[in-house]
């Protein structure tokens, strides 16, 4: 199985294709995340749209905006209470927990791989086949 990130941008105008994308694969939807971190002393979230593999082809993709919105528990936002408006929409409770800036990784893919380790290990992605 392939699971890739696929970066929309930073939350910005770019949202609104995140969200156009959950709706459009309703039938695909595996989960809505929200991933909290802290970039340059301010709190930031990702937001992540995670697909049911391709069948065939067993390919998942993962939707992000990465690090371009405020934390929501720090500062109350619009752009979060879209995504939460869209999990209501679908039926979907927004998964959230925190990980380490991308900034600390020297590459995105490096990042991106270490995202999908957490999100293996806590099974909210199949495992490697």
């Amino acid at each position: 199985m392939i699971q890739r990130f696929i970066e929309l941008g930073e939350g910005y105008s770019d949202l609104y294709e995140l969200i156009e994308t959950a709706r459009a694969n309703r039938h695909r939807l595996m989960h809505l995340m929200a991933i909290h971190t802290k970039v340059n002393e301010k709190e930031v979230s990702s937001l992540v749209v995670v697909l049911k593999p391709t069948n065939p082809g067993n390919f998942q993709a993962l939707y992000i905006c990465r690090e371009g919105i405020s934390n929501p528990h720090i500062l109350k936002n619009k752009r979060f209470d879209m995504f939460k408006e869209l999990a209501d929409e679908l039926d979907k409770t927004i998964i959230e927990f925190d990980v380490k800036p991308s900034t600390m990784f020297a590459e995105k893919e490096l990042y991106f791989q270490y995202l999908i380790g957490i999100l293996r290990l806590n099974h909210y992605i199949p495992p490697l086949q």
